[in-house]
């Protein structure tokens, strides 16, 4: 007998609790399998879904279960109001980015004429979700995006022609692609976690997450050290730099970038849950 999706997401959240998994996922993948937005889902929580649909749900739930993020199961994550394809070559975007591309477009206004043509560049672009936003958001801009991961920048540009977007993409180490001009925004949300705290992290992470895109040397500061030291002779008066960083390294990273740029000013800003989560360097002598 077919099941109601109410009786279906019941049995789903009770199995993944029994799993020590977050019951919500139900929910995902179901609106997923059976394309329909939450409160369509809520509304129709009576309706029988098909023997095949309902099949497709439980192989989905078992392999979450296992601990493959849901993610990579259904192949997308939602990202500023908008859906990104991706797979295990590439980190799932995470809701504190988007307050990321906020800060940038805030930015964006305050330091530079409207409409004015831009540079803006985001190294170690991964699924492409901050560079395609920003060109979404701010069309009038330039923007390119790097990686040294091939199989990100096919996930990356894959995304690009999905939201229609004309973005320049380089393969390359941190700066390295992109040292042949100056620009006015540089954004990076570089691997910035420890090898060290790999032990107390989930396993939907440490097994299914790419490790090029989640660990850093040096306490998760060798990749901002870096370009810190490389980014001077790269930005134009005025311009800034954004970073996301992980939240106890606001002070190390702040000294970094005041360092490298010591008339410029230096901002550890935090996330909406109050901590510490991006630095902004601003050049404007």
């Amino acid at each position: 007998m077919s099941k109601t999706i109410f009786e279906a997401l019941k049995r789903a959240s009770s199995f993944l609790e029994e799993k020590n998994r977050e019951k919500e996922v139900a929910r995902h993948l179901l609106q997923h399998i059976l394309q329909k937005s939450y409160s369509q889902l809520v509304m129709g929580m009576q309706e029988k879904i098909s023997t095949e649909d309902y099949e497709t749900f439980w192989t989905y739930v078992e392999e979450h279960a296992t601990g493959r993020p849901f993610q990579y199961i259904i192949g997308q994550e939602t990202f500023y109001g908008r859906d990104f394809f991706v797979n295990e070559n590439v980190l799932i975007p995470r809701p504190e980015t988007e307050e990321l591309i906020e800060e940038v477009k805030q930015r964006v206004q305050s330091l530079f004429k409207a409409h004015e043509p831009l540079q803006i560049a985001d190294i170690g672009t991964g699924s492409g979700a901050i560079a395609i936003t920003i060109k979404k958001e701010i069309p009038y801009a330039h923007v390119t995006a790097t990686d040294i991961s091939d199989g990100a920048l096919e996930i990356a540009t894959k995304n690009a022609q999905l939201l229609e977007v004309n973005l320049e993409f380089k393969q390359g180490d941190l700066l390295a692609p992109i040292a042949e001009r100056k620009w006015d925004v540089i954004v990076s949300n570089p691997p910035y976690i420890g090898n060290h705290e790999a032990e107390t992290m989930s396993d939907t992470v440490i097994d299914y997450e790419p490790h090029l895109a989640l660990f850093a040397e040096e306490d998760g500061l060798q990749l901002y050290r870096k370009m810190a030291e490389q980014l001077p002779p790269l930005m134009n008066n005025p311009s800034f730099i954004a970073f996301e960083i992980g939240y106890e390294q606001g002070p190390a990273v702040q000294k970094m970038l005041q360092h490298a740029f010591p008339t410029a000013l230096v901002e550890v800003v935090q996330d909406i849950n109050k901590k510490n989560r991006f630095v902004f360097c601003t050049i404007n002598e």
